[in-house]
């Protein structure tokens, strides 16, 4: 009994814990001073997705996002505004300076998009048309019996 007595004498003078303060890490800034742009034009929209060389997505932007609506989607101004915004994030965030461009579609917006980041000083080292084609089309209606 005695020795009952004492552990809980021990464990009511111990201090309360304090509660625990969350710390947070520092954000680390990445320098991605290359990567990859994809725009992919359509009739409707224009969707702007840059990447770093690996194929991670850092910024992407569209039409759409930067507040125009309906028909004016998938006009050229619409694809220029949209470009330098997600250019503009790029640069400022991550140091974008060299770009390898993948364009899809065949929307208004594939050389406005381009022309944008050539004015924001990106230096564009290759540009490709990465738009399907199509093979062999597609299945025939069937035949009609009668």
């Amino acid at each position: 009994m005695a020795e009952d007595i004492k552990t809980t004498e021990i464990a009511d003078t111990q201090a309360p814990e304090a509660p625990k303060v969350k710390t947070r890490k520092k954000k680390v800034k990445r320098s991605v001073p290359s990567g990859q742009v994809y725009v992919k034009a359509t009739f409707n929209n224009t969707i702007i997705t840059i990447t770093d060389p690996k194929g991670n997505k850092l910024t992407a932007s569209s039409a759409g996002a930067c507040g125009f609506r309906g028909s004016k989607k998938g006009t050229a101004y619409a694809a220029q505004i949209a470009a330098e915004k997600a250019a503009d994030n790029a640069v400022s965030q991550y140091g974008f300076k060299k770009a390898e461009v993948f364009i899809k579609g065949t929307g208004l917006g594939r050389d406005a998009a381009v022309r944008v980041l050539a004015g924001l000083d990106i230096v564009i080292e290759s540009i490709t048309d990465v738009t399907g084609i199509p093979h062999g089309g597609v299945r025939p209606k069937k035949a009609r019996r009668v």
